[in-house]
């Protein structure tokens, strides 16, 4: 998970004309590995120092890949485990500050048995693992907490919790994903924008650059700037604290510590996910395959909560909004809202982690039912699932002209104001 600074598209670089008409495989193989190294350069051979995280817990369990956090403050309680993503980034931005910690926003508010996936940066020898490994690393972190789970998906942790529950529907009681790209074709966006443009060439290139592995800081070299402008960070942050003031000094800097930090990624999952996911679209579909299965979303029945940022440039609303005809969870046990922010705001946010999250909460234990569809008629139920009462067709309209297609399909984005609107394409 990645935020670019201030709102600009990635690197313009990446939609070189010439590497993108490359017509031949050695033509684009040859093409691809000039541009790789053009765009990112040598990576240098510091070792970041371990993440610093913001609330005492305890590691539960640690394999290869992930370290399972444990959160807990009492153990009789049902279990929630937050997936975090597995991208560019840590997990720590769970847990980024005090009055920015989403584990102490969901503790607050009653989770009590809490934990959270810290996935490893990848070394030499992961280099073959692919997006199995990871699920069946998952479903260990899940036995070891004891199924069934509350799963809660952050961004790129979200696509592959829907994946999780699908493919163990015993296991998971309910499900929350915020900020996932589940259906990339639902709407255009930056990072589906910059997947559709670029040849598989070009991730593959990288891949061998780094010996099997994607390394990180290679990636945000690649994706745009390496840091975050004061501006930004206070947007993300949603923090009302004084510019000039010490308390917003040291936000600043804790999330630009969380920031500069990124991880470095197995080759097989990364090309995986740009080709399955992105390229393909196999989630949404009904193609991708799981541990020896079929994923089929339309047999996944839990409880459902939809969360997105209005002003994502990550992941388009309806990309994870298009989740709802999907999955086979009856109406009125889907619920969904429409946070302000954008992406990383979801996470970090002062307002969201305030407003929306213990409402979550509430949701996943059960108490707060009154917007979420129980015992209203048909035709209420499309508003009756926002439980925040910010997602409704009013604010939510408009956007699939002839010539936001036509963008979508040349790999760039349509401009978008603050407060995105949308709609759900025809089916």
């Amino acid at each position: 998970m990645y935020e670019p600074a201030g709102r600009h598209f990635p690197n313009p670089a990446f939609f070189w004309p010439a590497l993108v008409a490359a017509s031949t495989s050695e033509m684009t193989a040859w093409a691809a590995k000039q541009f790789a190294n053009f765009a990112v350069g040598p990576v240098g051979d510091e070792v970041p120092s371990e993440p610093k995280w913001a609330t005492p817990h305890a590691i539960a369990l640690e394999l290869k890949t992930v370290r399972l956090r444990d959160f807990t403050t009492e153990k009789n309680c049902p279990a929630a485990l937050l997936c975090a993503p597995l991208a560019l980034h840590g997990a720590a931005v769970t847990d980024l500050a005090p009055g920015h910690s989403l584990v102490a926003a969901l503790r607050a508010a009653g989770l009590r048995r809490l934990f959270v996936t810290d996935w490893r940066s990848a070394t030499a020898d992961m280099g073959f693992r692919g997006i199995d490994d990871y699920l069946a690393d998952l479903n260990v972190l899940v036995d070891e907490i004891g199924a069934p789970v509350d799963l809660i998906g952050l961004c790129q942790g979200g696509w592959m919790a829907l994946a999780y529950a699908a493919r163990f529907p015993a296991k998971v009681r309910k499900l929350v994903l915020a900020g996932a790209p589940i259906d990339i074709e639902a709407a255009p966006s930056a990072l589906s924008g910059l997947a559709e443009a670029s040849p598989l060439e070009v991730f593959r290139e990288m891949v061998r650059l780094g010996d099997g592995c994607l390394p990180g800081r290679r990636m945000m070299k690649f994706w745009g700037p390496d840091a975050v402008d004061a501006d930004s960070v206070r947007q993300l942050l949603q923090t009302a604290e004084p510019a000039n003031s010490a308390t917003s000094a040291r936000l600043e800097e804790l999330y630009r510590e969380w920031y500069s930090r990124t991880i470095d990624l197995s080759g097989r999952y990364f090309l995986e996910v740009v080709e399955k996911l992105y390229k393909r679209n196999e989630i949404a579909t009904g193609a991708f395959v799981a541990l020896g299965r079929q994923v089929v979303l339309a047999a996944m029945t839990a409880p459902t909560f939809l969360l997105a940022a209005s002003d994502d440039e990550l992941v388009a609303p309806p990309q994870l909004f298009a989740t709802e005809r999907l999955i086979g969870t009856s109406a009125p046990n889907i619920a969904k809202a429409l946070a302000p922010g954008r992406h990383v705001s979801l996470f970090v946010g002062k307002t969201t982690l305030n407003d929306v999250w213990p409402r979550i909460v509430r949701w996943i234990g059960g108490t707060d039912l009154g917007r979420s569809s129980r015992g209203a008629s048909p035709r209420n139920r499309k508003r009756a699932r926002s439980p925040l009462g910010r997602f409704d067709v009013a604010q939510c309209r408009s956007v699939y002209s002839p010539e936001t297609r036509a963008i979508r399909r040349s790999g760039l984005r349509r401009s978008t104001q603050s407060g995105l609107s949308f709609r759900r394409r025809s089916q």
